[in-house]
C-alpha cells in the first residue's frame, strides 16, 4: 500500500469507527492500532527527563496520528478517545497550537475528558498549557503573531464559561494580552492584562499595564495634538 492510500485509509477508518462508536468510549481496529502505537510513544517519553528532547520526540512522533486524529473530528459524535486527548496535549507541548484547538474544538464541544492522571478538566488543561505554550512563544518572539492571537481568542471563547481556577484564567488573559499588545492592540491589551491582574495579584503583569498606560496616553496626546 502506498503512504499516500495508507493515509487515507486510517483516515476513512478513523471516521468509521468514530462514527460507529456513537458517543460511547471509543473502539474499534483503528483506535485499537493507535492505541497500541501510542502506549510504545508513551513509554519511550517517560523515558526521556529532557523537556526539549520530549517535546522534539512529540513533534517527531505527532504526524503518524495526523490521518486518525482528522477522521475522528470529520466524523465523530463524541466517543470519548484517550488517543485523541493525548494527541492534543502533545501538540501543545510541541508547539502546535493550532492542531491542539482544532481537537480542543471537538473535545469541549462533546464534552471529553482528559487522561486518568489529569485532575484538571478539559477547558482548565486546555487553557492554561496553551497559554504557557504561548508565553513561551510570546518571549522568544518565536509565532505569528495574528495567528497566535486568534488561537488565544478562540481558547477564551471556548473555554469562557468552563469552571477552573481563577489563576488559570488570569493566565490565559495574560498570554492573550500581550499578544494583543504585541499585534498593536493596546486598548483591547490594557483591558486583557488588567483582567488577569483582577483574577490573580501575583500574575506578574503590573509593570507591564503601567507601561501600556504611558503608550496609550502618548498615542492618545499625539492624536489631539494631530486634530489640533
Amino acid at each position: 500500500m502506498t503512504s499516500l492510500a495508507r493515509r487515507h485509509f486510517q483516515r476513512v477508518s478513523a471516521a468509521q469507527a468514530a462514527e460507529a462508536s456513537g458517543d460511547a468510549p471509543m473502539q474499534g481496529d483503528a483506535y485499537q492500532l493507535m492505541q497500541a502505537a501510542l502506549f510504545e510513544d508513551y513509554r519511550r517519553l517517560k523515558s526521556t527527563q529532557s523537556m526539549e528532547r520530549k517535546a522534539e520526540i512529540k513533534r517527531e512522533i505527532l504526524p503518524k496520528y495526523a490521518d486518525y486524529v482528522d477522521g475522528v473530528l470529520a466524523a465523530g459524535r463524541g466517543a470519548q478517545d484517550d488517543v485523541l486527548m493525548r494527541v492534543m496535549l502533545w501538540r501543545i507541548d510541541a508547539g502546535d497550537i493550532a492542531g491542539a484547538v482544532a481537537i480542543a474544538r471537538y473535545a469541549l464541544q462533546h464534552g471529553l475528558t482528559p487522561p486518568d492522571q489529569f485532575e484538571r478538566g478539559t477547558a482548565a488543561i486546555i487553557a492554561e498549557e496553551v497559554s504557557d505554550q504561548a508565553l513561551k512563544l510570546i518571549e522568544a518572539q518565536d509565532a505569528e503573531v495574528t495567528d497566535l492571537l486568534e488561537l488565544l481568542e478562540e481558547v477564551e471563547v471556548l473555554t469562557r464559561d468552563a469552571d477552573m481556577h481563577d489563576q488559570v484564567r488570569a493566565k490565559l488573559y495574560k498570554s492573550l494580552g500581550y499578544a494583543q499588545r504585541d499585534a498593536g492592540r493596546l486598548e483591547p491589551s490594557r483591558l486583557s492584562l488588567a483582567r488577569a491582574l483582577e483574577l490573580n495579584d501575583r500574575v506578574g503583569v503590573k509593570k507591564d499595564l503601567e507601561r501600556l498606560d504611558r503608550q496609550i496616553r502618548q498615542h492618545n496626546d499625539a492624536d489631539r495634538a494631530d486634530h489640533a
